[in-house]
């Protein structure tokens, strides 16, 4: 049987709200995007000069990204008026390129 191929979730937006209110609304996130079934691991990413955040996300597989993308956190993101411009790339993961590099799969 074919191995399924694990996913990458690219996830930027930018932000309209002071940085510290952001931190603190990242920080409730994260303890419930934890718990999203599929998920291995998240990285937070900031570059508060441009006010833009976002994460790279690695997925189990197609089904738990398209789930996390179509579920309740992402939409309450998305209708969140202190975001804008959300942009979600999904890629596949190559796993003995990614091994080389030490990623963490």
């Amino acid at each position: 049987m074919k191995e399924m191929a694990k996913k990458i979730l690219q996830l930027n937006m930018k932000y309209k709200i002071p940085t510290d209110v952001l931190a603190k609304a990242f920080m409730d996130l994260a303890k419930p995007i934890s718990e999203v079934k599929g998920l291995e691991w998240k990285v937070w990413l900031h570059d508060p000069v441009k006010k833009m955040a976002g994460g790279i996300y690695l997925f189990k597989d197609e089904k738990s990204v398209n789930d996390y993308l179509n579920g309740k956190i992402v939409a309450d993101i998305m209708k969140n008026p202190a975001v804008s411009d959300i942009d979600a790339k999904v890629f596949d993961v190559l796993p003995e390129h990614s091994k080389v590099t030490r990623a963490p799969i």
